[in-house]
């Protein structure tokens, strides 16, 4: 009996994207004030990793130029996108410069930005970096959280979709 299996010798990265792409995920906003200046990026591989200590995770191409600007504020926020954020989360992917314009954003007197419209949102610092690949999983401790109603954005075969129901 053979395995219909590829082997990782085999695996081509478009196709590897396409089998990770069947695999739904919620969608992140991952935002600070630095320097005076809003500065995010969009994460669809947030996760919840432990209640004690309180951690979540996600990560971030190890190309990012984003990440090293973020890293240096001493708080993170992190929001939920609801299901109407499709366009918000293109935007927080887009240019550096707009990435925030019209978007409603609050300021902890850290520097964790959080998006007003999300169904939560955390303030997180660094707890630690995990080199893995091509991607950096980053580690965040939770100091504060808050959510609403709602349901979320869905990120699935690289298209935005909702829950059905």
């Amino acid at each position: 009996m053979t395995s219909p299996l590829r082997t990782n010798q085999d695996l081509d990265p478009a196709a590897l994207r396409q089998a990770f792409g069947v695999f739904p995920s919620g969608v992140v906003a991952v935002a600070a004030v630095v320097d005076g200046r809003p500065v995010g990026l969009a994460a669809s591989s947030f996760t919840s990793v432990s209640l004690d200590p309180p951690l979540v995770s996600f990560s971030v191409a190890r190309t990012s130029k984003t990440w090293p600007d973020l890293r240096r504020s001493s708080h993170l926020g992190v929001t939920v996108l609801a299901e109407h954020h499709g366009e918000v989360c293109r935007q927080l992917a887009g240019p550096v410069d707009s990435r925030f314009d019209g978007l409603v954003v609050s300021a902890s007197r850290d520097g964790a930005l959080t998006l007003d419209e999300g169904l939560a949102q955390f303030d997180c610092t660094v707890y630690r970096e995990v080199e893995a690949g091509d991607h950096i999983v980053v580690l965040l401790q939770l100091h504060a959280a808050d959510h609403g109603a709602g349901r979320p954005l869905v990120f699935h075969r690289s298209n935005f979709g909702r829950l059905a129901g």
